[in-house]
């Protein structure tokens, strides 16, 4: 475009504007009037492509159209060939560093500039792919098809990411991006491209085998400890003399995976107890005044697994780091016979108040009178059922409404299941590494999040170390591996 061109098209822009202006200060035009102190524009939002292409800003655009060029501009420079990795680096911290300084609506355009204008050639995959179809299986020209189809399958956003990869705190900086990223991907799907992109490029730098088993104590720098605190996901970390307490050195152990470019950040962590058998309470795990008895112990209760970073999920390292924790302890204690959770059931309060009409419907006749006089209501109720759990904490071993709600849980873990996955949350990540449903235990966590989940049920999911994939077997098969307890508790179907 030549100056004059350039000159002519602002000059009717500013006019347009300019009309658009004295329109709205008239007062024949409220509707004008109105844009003009905030409400929506009622006009069609620009693309990223028009955005880039305009002059001035809309109402509602986050950045300038001039903001937005020079951010583009600025990530192109990372990714140009011409430049080195520690160059290329260099510019991407500086391009993190702007990022860093931008409010929430600027951050989603730069989102955007990643999504769109770093995408692959549509064409060169169309001429590689239609090249791959037309050659033999088998013959030379196949596998030189195929290579030319992979190449152009990768995007230049992939080494626009790599590149951020190469400053020291880049890692980190693509970690929270993600994790500013993922809750608006339902909002904007213009953005899956660029969350599937890091997602894929995470899968490989985060890889197990790049990750450091590393013990926490009481003995860490205060800043890991810190984090240990902020990042407690299933019992909260009350004060210093608790931390101390799930730390102790004689029948406590914590440990996380840390990968060598995020130093001093916990992916992942996981706090054990030492026990002479399979814990049915969390209260003692947490009692502070509780004596120590590793002499004795023949258990180790993984009560407390805590994923630190949002911006990592889909990649999976809990599995590997059971197994690392198993193998770390059996070296160090090799008394441990038996190792098994006492994991939280978040999902149970839920599910039930949407299948509880339908599960009491399955109760044999004799139970099912039972609860009914008990609450009043022949046959008996959901409303009434649900109501009467409030005091759950109150009722004996011989109650039916006990009795139904241990019944009705173990159907939840035990056949509660959506495209062959566990509901619940946890039990997808035990029972996907190998473990089954051991025993369910009542009023294990009386704590004011313990009821709101599960009216203060918990549960032992047991790593059978001979039987882990024969679980997960099962688990593909649509079958939950359960123990003969939790059998004797499901209802007739």
């Amino acid at each position: 475009m030549s100056a004059s061109e350039w000159l002519q098209r602002s000059v009717s822009l500013l006019r347009a504007t300019s009309s658009e202006e004295k329109g709205a200060a008239a007062p024949a035009a409220p509707a004008k009037a109105a844009t003009k102190k905030g409400a929506s524009d009622d006009r069609p939002p620009r693309t990223l492509a028009e955005r880039l292409d305009a002059t001035l800003r809309r109402h509602g655009e986050a950045m300038a159209p001039r903001a937005l060029r020079k951010m583009l501009e600025d990530l192109q420079a990372v990714v140009d060939a011409r430049v080195s990795e520690v160059e290329a680096g260099r510019r991407a911290h500086a391009v993190a560093q702007a990022y860093a300084a931008l409010p929430a609506a600027e951050r989603r355009d730069v989102w955007l500039l990643m999504a769109e204008c770093f995408a692959p050639d549509g064409q060169k995959i169309k001429v590689a792919r239609e090249q791959y179809e037309a050659t033999p299986v088998g013959s030379p020209e196949h596998s030189q098809a195929e290579l030319k189809l992979r190449r152009a399958l990768v995007s230049p956003r992939a080494r626009l990411l790599q590149r951020f990869a190469v400053d020291a705190d880049g890692l980190g900086f693509l970690v929270d991006l993600r994790a500013e990223l993922l809750p608006e991907l339902k909002k904007d799907r213009r953005l899956l491209a660029l969350d599937a992109e890091l997602e894929q490029l995470f899968t490989t730098w985060f890889d197990v085998a790049f990750l450091e088993l590393q013990r926490i104590s009481w003995d860490s720098p205060a800043s890991l400890i810190e984090k240990l605190i902020r990042y407690e996901a299933v019992h909260d970390i009350k004060s210093w003399s608790d931390v101390k307490n799930r730390l102790d050195e004689k029948d406590r152990r914590c440990y996380g995976f840390f990968h060598p470019r995020m130093p001093g950040v916990p992916l992942i962590f996981v706090e054990v107890a030492l026990t002479d058998a399979i814990s049915d309470s969390i209260t003692p795990l947490l009692d502070e005044a509780a004596s120590p008895g590793v002499e004795k112990a023949t258990t180790a209760i993984f009560y407390s697994i805590s994923n630190t970073q949002s911006g990592l999920r889909g990649v999976s390292f809990g599995d590997s780091l059971i197994k690392r924790v198993v193998e770390t302890l059996r070296a160090k204690f090799p008394k441990l016979k038996t190792f098994a959770t006492l994991s939280p059931i978040p999902g149970l309060r839920s599910w039930l108040g949407q299948n509880a009409a339908g599960l009491l419907a399955r109760l044999p006749e004799k139970q099912a009178e039972a609860l009914g006089r008990l609450l009043g209501s022949m046959p008996p109720t959901a409303e009434r059922f649900l109501s009467a759990l409030d005091d759950a904490l109150t009722l004996g071993p011989k109650s039916p409404l006990r009795l139904a709600l241990l019944q009705c849980a173990a159907e939840y873990l035990g056949r509660g299941l959506k495209d062959d996955k566990p509901l619940d949350a946890v039990a997808r990540f035990h029972l996907g590494n190998g473990a089954r449903v051991e025993r369910l235990d009542w009023a294990a966590d009386p704590s004011a999040k313990g009821m709101k989940q599960s009216w203060g049920l918990m549960v032992n999911y047991l790593y059978d170390l001979k039987r882990l994939d024969k679980h997960r077997a099962l688990l593909a098969q649509g079958r939950v591996p359960v123990s003969g307890d939790i059998e004797d508790l499901f209802l007739k179907t």
